[in-house]
C-alpha cells in the first residue's frame, strides 16, 4: 500500500534558529497541514508538512523522541537526524492535545515495530539458518531486510514559545531574556545551564555507548553475511562446473543470485546505518564543545564576581574612612564654634566696659 496519511491537522510551523539554538524561526507564512504518515513497507511513522511544494517538516518518529507541550497552544520535539527542533502553534488547546496523543500513540507503535524488527534481525542473522537454507528458507528469510532504527539522543531545552504571536496574525515577537542584575544571579544562571548540559551529555553518552554496542553487533552480522556471500559464490561456481543437470543448476543459480542480491541490499542498509551513527557521534562532539564554552563563561563570571567583591570591599573601606573623617571634622567644628562663642562673649564684655568708660569720661 506504500505510505498513507493516517492523521492530519493544521498549525503554524517553526524551527529553532540553527545559529543561536534559542530563537524560533517561522517556516510557514500561515497555518499549513501537518500529517502523520505510515509506511507499511518499512513499518515506520513520519510527520510531514508541505508549504506549497516545499517540505518544511520531514521527521521520522523514533522511540526516543518526546513531544513537549510548552504552553496551552504550542508544542515541540527534537529530531537529531535532521539536527533541528520543530515547533507547532495550534489555534486551540484541543488540537494540541490531539496531536500530542497521536504522537505518543505512534511513538509506542514505532517502539513495538523496532522490537519486532530486532527480533527478526536476530533470527535472520543466526549462522545455522544461513547454512540450512540453500533454496527456499534462505530466500524466504532474507526477502525482508531488517533496518533497525537509529538511536536518537534527545536534547531538549526550555525555550520561549511564540504562542502570543499566533493570536496577532502569527507574528513572532521574541523578547530578549533579561540578564540578572547581580553577579550572584549570573553565576546561578550559568550553573543551571551547565547542569542542564551535563544531564543532556549523560543521556547522549548512554545513547552513544548503546550505538557502539549495536555497531559491533552489526559488524559481526556483516562479516557473517560476507562469509555467506563468498560461500554462495563458490557454490555457484561449483554448480556451473557440474554437467548433466542443466535445468536444476540454472534454478539453483537463480535462487542463489537472488539471495546474494538480498544480502548485498542488507549490507548497503547496514552501511547507511553506520553513516547515521557517525553523524550522531559528530553531533555529540558539538554538544561537548558547547558545554566547554559554557564552562569557560562560568569561570569568567566567577572571576568577574570576585573582582566586584574586591571593589565592593574597597568602597566600603572608603565609605568608613570618609565617615570617620566627617566625625573628626564635626568635632573640630564644634570646638571652633565654642571658641568663637567665648571670644564673642569676651568682645561683648569689652565693648560694654568701653562704653561705660566713655560714659564716665563724658559726664
Amino acid at each position: 500500500m506504500g505510505e498513507q496519511p493516517i492523521f492530519s491537522t493544521r498549525a503554524h510551523v517553526f524551527q529553532i534558529d540553527p545559529n543561536t539554538k534559542k530563537n524560533w524561526v517561522p517556516t510557514s507564512k500561515h497555518a499549513v497541514t501537518v500529517s502523520y504518515f505510515y509506511d507499511s513497507t518499512r513499518n515506520v511513522y513520519r510527520i510531514i508538512s508541505l508549504d506549497g511544494s516545499k517540505a518544511i517538516i520531514n521527521s521520522t518518529i523514533t522511540p526516543n523522541m518526546t513531544f513537549t507541550k510548552t504552553s496551552h497552544k504550542f508544542g515541540q520535539w527534537a529530531d537529531s537526524r535532521a539536527n533541528t527542533v520543530y515547533g507547532l502553534g495550534f489555534s486551540s488547546e484541543t488540537q494540541l492535545n490531539k496531536f500530542a496523543e497521536k504522537f505518543s500513540e505512534f511513538k509506542e507503535a514505532a517502539r513495538l515495530a523496532k522490537e519486532k524488527s530486532q527480533e527478526k534481525m536476530e533470527l535472520t542473522s543466526t549462522p545455522s539458518q544461513l547454512r540450512t537454507s540453500q533454496k527456499e528458507s534462505a530466500a524466504g528469510d532474507l526477502q525482508s531486510p531488517v533496518t533497525p532504527e537509529s538511536i536518537n539522543g534527545t536534547e531538549e531545552r526550555d525555550r520561549e514559545t511564540p504562542d502570543a504571536a499566533l493570536n496577532t496574525g502569527c507574528r513572532l515577537e521574541l523578547n530578549a531574556v533579561p540578564l540578572p542584575h547581580s553577579s550572584t544571579s549570573i553565576t546561578k544562571h550559568w550553573e543551571a545551564e551547565l547542569a542542564a548540559l551535563k544531564g543532556n551529555n549523560a543521556k547522549l553518552t548512554a545513547a552513544l555507548l548503546e550505538s557502539t554496542a549495536n555497531v559491533k553487533q552489526w559488524k559481526q552480522q556483516l562479516a557473517a553475511y560476507q562469509d555467506e556471500a563468498e560461500r554462495l559464490h563458490k557454490r555457484v561456481t561449483e554448480l556451473e562446473c557440474v554437467s548433466g543437470q542443466t535445468t536444476g543448476i540454472k534454478t539453483q543459480k537463480s535462487e542463489l543470485n537472488q539471495t546474494i542480491e538480498e544480502l548485498e541490499a542488507e549490507l548497503k542498509a547496514k552501511e547507511e546505518e553506520l553513516e547515521k551513527l557517525k553523524e550522531e557521534v559528530e553531533n555529540t562532539t558539538e554538544l561537548q564543545t558547547q558545554r566547554d564554552q559554557l564552562r569557560h563563561k562560568l569561570q569568567e563570571t566567577e572571576l568577574r564576581n570576585e573582582e566586584l567583591e574586591l571593589q565592593l570591599v574597597g568602597l566600603e573601606q572608603r565609605v568608613e574612612s570618609r565617615r570617620l573623617e566627617e566625625q573628626s571634622f564635626r568635632k573640630s567644628l564644634r570646638s571652633l564654634l565654642q571658641m568663637l562663642d567665648g571670644k564673642i562673649f569676651e568682645l561683648s564684655a569689652l565693648r560694654d566696659s568701653l562704653a561705660k568708660l566713655m560714659d564716665s569720661h563724658s559726664s
